[in-house]
């Protein structure tokens, strides 16, 4: 047997004991008319229920606490993705490990990247060798509010497509929402200007939409690229113990689907406070960052606190 379709059989026997086993598709059973959609991360996911809301089924793949960088379906959710009408990706490779079994699964057409429009941050060819991770440019588009208005236009219009007979249900969702975002985003101008000009470090580079919308600057990272799943050099780590002496730094902010060990580190290095803060993933249904806006609005506050 050729070598070269391993993977598809490997795929095809996953498939179907996903399907064998009892509860292994996470996509709802019953044909009720409604679409099935799949949103890769928490984030993803709750803007989608926001306008999709009881007219859709939908399944988030990576629950929150997980890091998107480094994320691995389980059988169950890869049959959930073979049955998807749609699913919902956040595009520029942040879900890297993820492509291939998309690519072998759901059709072209169904895929959609939420972050599709919104204008990119390109890194430089020093990050991409410093994280050697193959993104080409910034995916952490949602730390702009800005730019999720753009994901809801993008749902809107994927949901009001595969299923017309809730399209106005869909817009009037997507309008309320996008209100919501505007609202936040008036929000935490207010908040931050007076702390301007405002430097943080925190544990990957992952403040680069934040930091262009509201003027604060990312005078570096733990990691220096935009992935969680690149690590430093002890001579990157000294450099940025130094610039975190120089510049005054209050604070190391440090996200929750990261190992703190080395932030941690350079915070007790250089004496300074080692913040909390949410990135890549909600906080469970009880937490302080189990929505979007909560999330945000946590952020935004640990920064403030980053700074006293």
């Amino acid at each position: 047997m050729s070598s070269k379709h391993t993977p598809i059989l490997i795929l095809i026997l996953i498939l179907t004991l996903a399907a064998c086993s009892p509860g292994g598709n996470a996509a709802p059973a019953a044909d009720d008319g409604k679409l099935h959609v799949v949103a890769t991360t928490s984030i993803i996911g709750d803007v989608v229920s926001n306008i999709g809301d009881d007219d859709i089924h939908l399944t988030v793949l990576i629950l929150a606490g997980s890091d998107p960088h480094s994320f691995e379906p389980s059988p169950q959710q890869i049959a959930a993705l073979s049955d998807a009408d749609l699913v919902f990706v956040n595009g520029f490779d942040l879900e890297q490990t993820l492509l291939p079994i998309l690519e072998s699964t759901a059709p072209e057409d169904k895929v959609v990247a939420v972050s599709e429009g919104v204008e990119p941050i390109v890194f430089s060819g020093d990050e991409e060798q410093a994280g050697g991770d193959g993104h080409r440019y910034d995916p952490h588009t949602w730390m702009d509010p800005n730019n999720v208005i753009i994901w809801t236009e993008n749902i809107e219009r994927a949901l009001s497509q595969a299923d017309p007979t809730h399209a106005e249900a869909y817009h009037a969702r997507a309008e309320a929402y996008r209100q919501q975002l505007r609202e936040l985003d008036a929000w935490i101008r207010q908040q931050i200007e007076p702390l301007l000009p405002l430097k943080v470090v925190t544990d990957h580079k992952v403040f680069g939409y934040f930091a262009r919308r509201y003027g604060i600057e990312q005078v570096g990272a733990i990691i220096p690229a935009y992935s969680s799943m690149a690590q430093p050099s002890a001579q990157e780590l000294a450099q940025l113990e130094d610039a975190i002496r120089q510049l005054g730094v209050k604070a190391v902010l440090v996200g929750n689907t990261v190992n703190p060990q080395l932030a941690r580190q350079v915070a007790e290095d250089t004496g300074v406070k080692l913040i909390p803060i949410y990135t890549g993933s909600l906080s469970g249904p009880d937490g302080p960052a189990s929505t979007y806006l909560d999330f945000m609005r946590y952020n935004v506050k640990a920064i403030v606190e980053a700074a006293q």
